[in-house]
């Protein structure tokens, strides 16, 4: 990286939470834009509660995020999403009365001059979309209800995509087609963050790592060294 790139998306000393109470603590992340990034950590260590602050969900109320080297904390969600920034929720991700197409092209409303170009990459991405692109997307199984979701996020272009537990609840087959296709949209030119409670195969995909705990940095390394790392394994990746 020269001296003149910044990276994609960088946290600095970021706090936050609900109802006048902490849940982040001083969280730190850098990400470059052709990297993906995993959070990982127990139950309650505010993993999805960063996205949430970066996606301006939540009120930060000190440190920064910086998007490209642009301060965005506390920006609305549409605003972030004009800026190149999708996000794609654990749950309640799909319209279950719209067709799959429908859904998709709901993604684009920024960009409806791209939707033609951006469906076409979409259904590149995820092809078994194309087959079910009249079916309401309540019919579908939850791994392919997660590639809608996903496909939707990408029609506006993003080059950031947030990911919360995105192979939550599905089959280890689902699980594994999902990750191959988080490494096929990274390597189209997307940036990824994702938080994930199927940690070693999330790390094992991951250029870099962040295990939070308590709503602070634990660990941060590149995906595979957190694997190497015997005090990771023995505290968050069950041994």
């Amino acid at each position: 990286m020269s001296s003149t790139t910044r990276p994609l998306i960088e946290a600095n000393d970021v706090h936050g939470g609900y109802g006048g109470m902490n849940i982040l603590n001083g969280v730190n992340m850098t990400l470059e834009a052709d990297e993906v990034g995993v959070i990982v950590g127990p139950n309650g260590a505010g993993k999805s509660t960063m996205l949430k602050a970066i996606f301006g969900l939540l009120h930060v109320n000190q440190g920064e995020i910086l998007l490209n080297g642009q301060p965005i904390h506390n920006l609305p969600p549409n605003q972030l999403v004009q800026r190149g920034m999708g996000f794609i929720p654990q749950e309640k991700n799909v319209f279950p009365s719209l067709s799959v197409q429908e859904n998709l092209e709901m993604g684009a409303f920024l960009k409806p001059h791209n939707v033609k170009r951006m469906l076409a990459q979409v259904y590149e991405f995820f092809p078994p979309l194309y087959e079910k692109r009249r079916q309401p997307a309540g019919e579908l199984s939850g791994g392919q209800r997660q590639m809608v979701a996903m496909g939707r996020a990408l029609m506006a272009e993003p080059s950031l995509l947030l990911l919360d537990e995105p192979t939550a609840g599905l089959s280890p087959l689902y699980m594994n087609e999902i990750f191959d296709r988080v490494k096929q949209i990274n390597a189209a030119g997307v940036g990824i963050l994702m938080v994930e409670q199927n940690a070693k195969q999330a790390l094992a995909i991951a250029d870099k790592g962040f295990v939070l705990a308590a709503g602070q940095n634990r660990f941060t390394d590149t995906g595979a060294a957190l694997l190497a790392d015997p005090d990771v394994a023995k505290s968050f990746l069950g041994g």
